[in-house]
């Protein structure tokens, strides 16, 4: 057959690299500051300004810099810049180079579109950009790994279609007859991806020229879907796709071939299958259906089989090897992030379980686990492809392997002291919250106790991230000087034969898989099919019977200034600090509920769009904060944290007392409500939702001045009415809200441990 002529397209390769690189510079950056804040919550006051004279600032004496931010700066929305950064503009920009640079060589084809690969890429840094601007801004959702408002979800679905339509295309114009296992796990994270992305995400806008939207799910359905979707965030982004880089890249660096072909098949297909089902351990112990949590565990327990198989088709790739990797940074990198892969695939198990689970669950454990792998698994292959494709497309030699190597073990310093002191911040916290004295009283009974207990830890953090960030900009170094010793080659010409025309049936004698692998439609079908098996069975059940969330006739709607109230909350990201899920525990009943013995209700939540159970208490749990403090404690406590609670790592939110609340969009608010979800307000209630705001606002500012005579003093000499106008008091009347529908004497827990 007449062999063909074309040449492989490098300019998308170094443009997604490109983006890589700086993104993952920026990623490190915001959560070096957010680590920092964790026990310098001062920092935006040296920034920015500060009435405080025991803190040094760079504009002491005046804190009205620090409330002209508006709170961009603040810790909940650093932190969703931070995790955002690295999962959407790190992690899937190197996804996108390999695939980009891999997929082209397996197939022997160019991309069928260069125009859509560039649309592919300036959409999806765009995107990027949209919600930096946006996460500034406070504009959010607050659902993890997914804040991006509406428009920004549209935008990061059309990416990915066109993405998906390029690489099936693609695909479909081969030069290869059958599919390398690297293709198989590009196909499924694309199906997955899409699906995950677009079913969790629906929302419905308040207006189609505003940003704001709200949740089609509420309360328990919101938290399934969310979790369906964040578990299997980090199984179809930062897993799949990064195991087929490992299947091309590692026997690539190492000049070996894989280990088992049988292996990668049995890897591939129970990773898809299992992964899927595992969302809801992220939910243990709350108000979600046991049979869920159940499932949940079961297949978090299976997962460690297929995920152990696949760390170890990497590893024993390198047989006959080893000594390559004391000599090459780059197999150095993928050695670390695979077995990083093996630790935190089998750790995540372990905390699937439930005597684990009530244990670490909320605690920086958790943390410690995530950045294994961030760090880990995800940063070191990211680096490791890096490497390998620099001196590729740039026809040189590394500039300098020295500094390669420096890279490689100031990132491995880095992860252990992040990753060792987490752990042990983990155990402490989760160990401290549940001691009790002898006489039945909690013996850390001060939240802040078990706070500044672990602040030493946090402090190692921040080193363990300057390791990390100092050898990312050796990284740069190093590649700028490469880019700049050789010459980019932009074409690189190469040839195959086309592919023959053949019957789509098996040959006599041809394996099942190996004929499925010459049949991408199919492949694509089954993995789709796969994927929403496990899907299916947990949401739909959940979300189609009205009985699956028990009502409890107490519960009511928000008014409208504690609706306004807690889109402040969310606006803010304090759901990143701050659980709204009382477990049916001793401990967090006694330390969480005052008064009122009852663990969080699904049906405490059926106004809640979206859910706010949050997945960290560095704050205490909040779902029974209504009446704990008086009105005065909470605006004090916003003004400056550590006058109401000494050694408070919170930072300051001055703006929300400086600000009035824009109660523009309230009726539309309660429209929306009523019209679309059915929340039963009347009439007459919309119609008078400005007099009903009114009329709570003056409530709670009469408490205010009642409890505090300094606030009545100071608020004395200003215009009458000026405090009810403020962001503060609708803040405060949703965080008065919050627990006081559940009203009982009675302590009932599901366990004493």
């Amino acid at each position: 057959m007449e062999t063909q002529k074309f040449s492989y397209d490098n300019s998308i390769v170094r443009a997604f690299l490109y983006a890589t690189v700086v993104f993952g510079i920026i990623g490190f950056l915001f959560g070096l500051t957010a680590a920092l804040m964790l026990f310098y919550p001062e920092l935006p006051e040296f920034l920015f300004g500060t009435d405080d004279t025991t803190i040094q600032s760079l504009r002491s004496g005046n804190i009205q810099g620090l409330i002209n931010t508006h709170g961009a700066f603040g810790f909940g929305r650093i932190r969703m810049l931070h995790t955002t950064t690295v999962i959407f503009a790190f992690v899937c920009n190197s996804v996108f180079v390999g695939v980009y640079y891999s997929l082209q060589r397996l197939l022997k084809t160019r991309m069928y579109s260069d125009t859509l690969s560039w649309i592919h890429f300036w959409t999806w840094q765009i995107m990027i950009i949209a919600a930096y601007i946006t996460f500034f801004m406070g504009i959010n959702t607050s659902k993890e790994y997914a804040e991006h408002e509406w428009p920004i979800d549209i935008l990061i679905a059309f990416s990915w279609i066109i993405f998906g339509a390029n690489m099936f295309l693609t695909i479909a114009k081969r030069r290869v007859r059958h599919l390398y296992v690297a293709i198989w796990f590009y196909i499924g994270t694309w199906i997955a991806v899409a699906m995950l992305h677009i079913f969790n995400n629906l929302e419905v806008p308040l207006s189609f020229t505003g940003w704001k939207s709200y949740s089609a799910y509420a309360g328990v359905k919101d938290a399934i879907v969310q979790w369906w979707y964040g578990h299997n965030a980090v199984a179809f982004i930062l897993t799949t796709p990064v195991l087929g880089l490992m299947y091309y890249f590692l026997p690539k660096a190492a000049d070996r071939p894989v280990f088992s072909y049988k292996l990668s098949i049995i890897h591939f297909w129970s990773l898809i299958f299992v992964y899927i089902w595992a969302g809801p351990h992220h939910l243990q112990y709350t108000a979600l259906p046991a049979w869920a949590q159940a499932v949940g565990t079961g297949f978090s327990i299976m997962l460690i089989a297929p995920s152990w198989g696949g760390m170890l088709n990497g590893l024993l790739t390198l047989r006959g090897a080893w000594d390559k990797v004391r000599e090459n940074p780059i197999l150095k990198f993928f050695v670390v992030a695979v077995t990083c892969y093996g630790m935190a695939t089998f750790e995540g198990p372990l905390l699937a379980t439930k005597n684990i689970n009530k244990i670490g669950h909320f605690t920086d454990w958790v943390i410690g686990h995530v950045h294994l792998g961030a760090l880990g698994w995800n940063g070191f292959m990211a680096f490791g492809v890096i490497y390998y494709l620099i001196p590729i497309l740039w026809r040189t030699k590394i500039w300098s392997v020295k500094l390669a190597n420096w890279h490689f073990w100031l990132g491995t310093l880095g992860i252990i002291f992040y990753a060792v002191p987490m752990y042990i911040a983990g155990f402490t916290q989760g160990l401290m919250w549940k001691q009790f004295n002898p006489d039945g009283t909690l013996l850390w009974k001060n939240w802040l106790d078990t706070v500044t207990a672990i602040v030493p830890y946090y402090k190692l953090r921040f080193i363990g991230g300057l390791f990390y960030l100092s050898g990312g900009i050796l990284m740069v170094v190093n590649l700028i000087a490469t880019a700049r010793q050789g010459s980019f080659q932009k074409e690189v010409p190469a040839e195959a034969p086309a592919l023959a025309n053949i019957s789509n049936k098996r040959k006599e004698g041809e394996g099942t898989h190996l004929w499925l692998e010459r049949m991408p439609l199919l492949l694509g079908v089954l993995a789709f099919f796969t994927v929403s098996i496990g899907s299916s069975i947990e949401i739909i059940p959940t979300l189609s019977l009205k009985k699956s969330v028990p009502t409890i006739s107490a519960v009511k709607p928000y008014s409208p200034l504690e609706l306004e109230g807690r889109d402040i909350y969310i606006r803010e990201g304090c759901n990143a600090c701050h659980s709204q899920m009382v477990r049916p525990f001793r401990d967090e009943i006694v330390r969480f509920n005052g008064k009122n013995g009852q663990y969080s209700k699904a049906g405490e939540f059926v106004y809640d769009r979206p859910f706010l159970w949050g997945s960290k208490r560095t704050g205490p749990d909040l779902q029974r904060e209504g009446g704990r403090n008086p009105s005065s404690w909470h605006y004090k406590h916003m003004y400056n944290p550590r006058s109401t609670s000494a050694g408070s790592i919170m930072p300051r939110f001055p703006w929300l007392i400086a600000t009035n609340l824009d109660r523009s969009k309230m009726v539309d608010k309660l429209t929306l409500m009523k019209n679309v979800f059915d929340v039963p307000y009347t009439k007459a209630e919309i119609d008078t939702a400005d007099q009903w705001a009114d009329h709570q606002a003056t409530k709670i500012v009469s408490d205010i001045f009642s409890e505090a005579a300094d606030l009545k003093t100071a608020y004395a000499k200003r215009p009458q009415g000026e405090l009810e106008k403020k962001e503060i008091i609708a803040l405060i009347s949703y965080l008065q809200r919050l627990g006081t529908d559940i009203k009982t004497t009675e302590i009932k827990t599901a366990s004493n441990n």
